[in-house]
């Protein structure tokens, strides 16, 4: 099996050390240089990576970096065990919630965003979790 690992852009590597470490309990791992950081505490390790280029060479096409709000089809959720607390800490150190918690089959959700605009899901199971979810 390959080992995963997260990569999150940030504009301000101080600010998102705040964001991830005091409000999802994330701790630093290592600083691998000023603006690489491995952060431990998840099931996978995620790394910060801040003063990228303004503009990204992508090979055959070059785009603007950009930190408003954005979503991509890969993003990360966090499972926690108070969705209300964790939300309201976040959104103390800068995080936004994007739309009302919603309850699912398997427990409740919000959508959020770091202060960098990057989107992740904080998730709070209930029951049985995904294993409640009716397949069809």
């Amino acid at each position: 099996m390959p080992e995963v690992h997260a990569y999150i852009d940030v504009a301000d590597p101080e600010r998102a050390i705040a964001f991830y470490c005091d409000g999802l309990g994330l701790t630093v791992k290592r600083r691998l240089d000023r603006d690489w950081i491995e952060l431990a505490g998840a099931a996978i390790p995620i790394f910060l990576l801040s003063n990228r280029p303004a503009i990204v060479d992508l090979g055959s096409t070059k785009a603007p970096r950009r930190f408003d709000r954005h979503w991509t089809p890969v993003h990360l959720d966090f499972i926690v065990s108070e969705l209300d607390v964790t939300v309201s800490r976040l959104k103390e150190k800068g995080g936004t919630l994007d739309r009302a918690i919603e309850a699912k089959e398997y427990g409740r959700i919000a959508y959020m965003a770091d202060p960098f605009g990057n989107g992740f899901d904080l998730i709070e199971f209930s029951g049985s979790g995904y294993d409640s979810v009716r397949r069809t």
